[in-house]
């Protein structure tokens, strides 16, 4: 009789609260404090509160304005993304040392497909140990479940936040999920909640039992596959994170450059070019990479790593300076590429942590137009004498 396949055990670990976390561990004075995280003006946005100010209606996103009418005693600091980054890349390098795979889904969540380790030290205690050991060496909180499926796992993990744990047995998925508001869903976002509503599905169980040809011909194949998930059915894999993961570019010139001016102006170009992709695909680097070969073939590479992000004029900033550092006047040069890696999902945070909500619009408007006139169609000041 063949042997039946290992069951899944697949866990997710969400670091609690991670922005103010790591702020209260710079500043202890900011503990057991109602504390709000975002620009240093009234203009900028929460990029992250506290448990203590979400009582009074605050959450992330929201005006800082409007936050300090409702929570007036919050303490306001300005966001550290190179201090977040430095913590996130010491979690993941302590996970990673401990599991056989690892998805780094964000800056501040995990997941782990243990399936197989059962047999050899039981997953329920490794977990239970790897958080235990993620919060004595950072001194970060941290919530996890453990489950079946990353679906699984990522709802019950935020059920049970802040400092939780939990195990969702094999076999109890469904009737974990039954009493759950369809809110508490990922994926179901406030247009399609209010839709569901109005068919008379207001917990997962409710959606679980529905019926397949009326979800389909509402929301077409997405409604099918609501109703597996809403049944606790999820067979998505856990993807590997590498840090060789990258976005990347390069330009062989038809003839050898002397011209400094020009390999610059040709780098901001093409930095500018792949730091759109990056915000397309909706990730953030922490790593940028210049490479220069020169006529003879030598090649020249040095790279830096950034606080994640997906600013152009971060990392144009961290391209240029790369740049001059590797750059070995009187050579002429053959080719030039840039590199962007330590690649994360996550969206782009600028306006959340220096408060500049302008350059937010402005790059979600430069990127508009990109998307629908093309890559082109606007460009750097310093790139339009090459036009």
């Amino acid at each position: 009789m063949a042997d039946l396949p290992n069951p899944r055990f697949i866990a997710h670990f969400d670091l609690d609260s991670f922005f103010v976390s790591v702020e209260r561990l710079k500043n202890s004075a900011l503990i057991g404090k109602p504390v709000i995280v975002g620009g240093s003006t009234d203009r900028g946005v929460v990029a992250a509160c506290s448990y203590e100010t979400r009582v009074f209606g605050v959450h992330s996103a929201m005006p800082i304005r409007q936050a300090r009418k409702l929570c007036p005693q919050a303490i306001s600091v300005r966001g550290d993304f190179e201090s977040y980054s430095h913590y996130s890349r010491l979690v993941t390098s302590i996970i990673r040392e401990r599991v056989p795979v690892l998805e780094k889904a964000s800056i501040d969540e995990f997941y782990m497909d243990l399936t197989g380790m059962d047999r050899f030290f039981g997953c329920s205690q490794f977990t239970k140990e790897l958080k235990q050991t993620v919060v004595r060496e950072t001194g970060l909180p941290i919530s996890y479940a453990l489950a079946s499926n990353k679906l699984i796992s990522k709802i019950a993990t935020n059920e049970v936040k802040p400092d939780g744990q939990i195990e969702v047995k094999h076999g109890q998925e469904k009737q974990y999920l039954s009493t759950l508001k369809i809110e508490r869903m990922p994926g179901i976002g406030e247009k399609t909640a209010v839709q569901l509503r109005q068919m008379g599905f207001f917990t997962l169980k409710d959606l679980s039992e529905s019926n397949p040809a009326l979800m389909e011909m509402r929301f077409g194949k997405g409604g099918l596959d609501l109703i597996r998930r809403a049944s606790g059915i999820d067979d998505s894999p856990v993807v590997p994170y590498s840090e060789r993961k990258s976005i990347s570019t390069e330009n062989t010139f038809e003839s050898d450059v002397l011209n400094a001016d020009f390999l610059l102006t040709e780098l901001v170009r093409m930095t500018s070019k792949i730091a759109f992709l990056l915000r397309q695909q909706k990730k953030l680097s922490g790593c940028v990479t210049v490479k220069i070969r020169y006529s003879d073939f030598s090649t020249e590479t040095k790279q830096t790593v950034i606080a994640y992000t997906a600013a152009d004029h971060v990392i144009l900033a961290a391209a240029k300076e790369i740049f001059h550092k590797a750059y070995k006047p009187n050579l002429q040069v053959r080719l030039i590429g840039v590199k962007l890696s330590h690649l994360i999902q996550g969206e782009y945070q600028l306006d959340l942590f220096s408060g500049a909500t302008e350059n937010r619009k402005l790059y979600d408007a430069m990127d508009q137009i990109r998307n629908r006139f093309g890559e082109g169609s606007v460009v750097r000041a310093i790139t339009l004498d090459k036009l």
